[in-house]
């Protein structure tokens, strides 16, 4: 049986696990935006410099703070389903948010290490708003499941 200290502590987890991936894709969100007056060139520089070390690292975060959020919403489910509403309603959005890496970030992600700088495709802006726009997509999704994680643990049914 999970105990309330069990529970406290995947609580705390999850909530800081969630608080870090949101806050790094609002920081990617605010950089990206940051970088819509690069021409073609230095665009996909900056791309490509960032791709190796930023990889390893939202994804080390993306397996903790999933593992974190299904342990919570396993524990939640164990110890009184009144509070199981939030951390799974936050699973299902940290679900979606992957769907949406999987289907549009990671694949144009790919696209660009193989492009070349110096003779960017001829869409290169409109892929990159289109990656922009999921990553937009991608961190309201991550926002709402760490607010969810964040509900004091008598709101909204848990």
């Amino acid at each position: 049986m999970t105990t309330d200290v069990d529970l406290s502590r995947s609580r705390a987890a999850a909530r800081g696990c969630s608080a870090v991936l949101a806050g790094v894709a609002l920081t990617v969100l605010v950089l990206e935006q940051a970088s819509r007056h690069l021409a073609g060139p230095d665009y996909i520089r900056l791309r490509q410099a960032g791709y190796k070390p930023f990889t390893w690292f939202i994804g080390v975060i993306s397996v903790l703070t999933l593992a974190s959020v299904i342990t919570l919403t396993v524990q939640a489910y164990k110890h009184s389903r009144h509070l199981l509403r939030p951390p799974l309603i936050a699973l299902a959005l940290i679900l979606v948010a992957i769907v949406i890496t999987l289907a549009v970030n990671g694949p144009i992600n790919l696209e660009q290490l193989n492009w070349n700088p110096t003779t960017p495709p001829a869409n290169w802006s409109e892929i990159r708003d289109h990656w922009q726009l999921a990553h937009a997509a991608r961190t309201v999704v991550l926002l709402a499941a760490a607010g969810y994680l964040n509900l004091p643990t008598g709101a909204s049914g848990g």
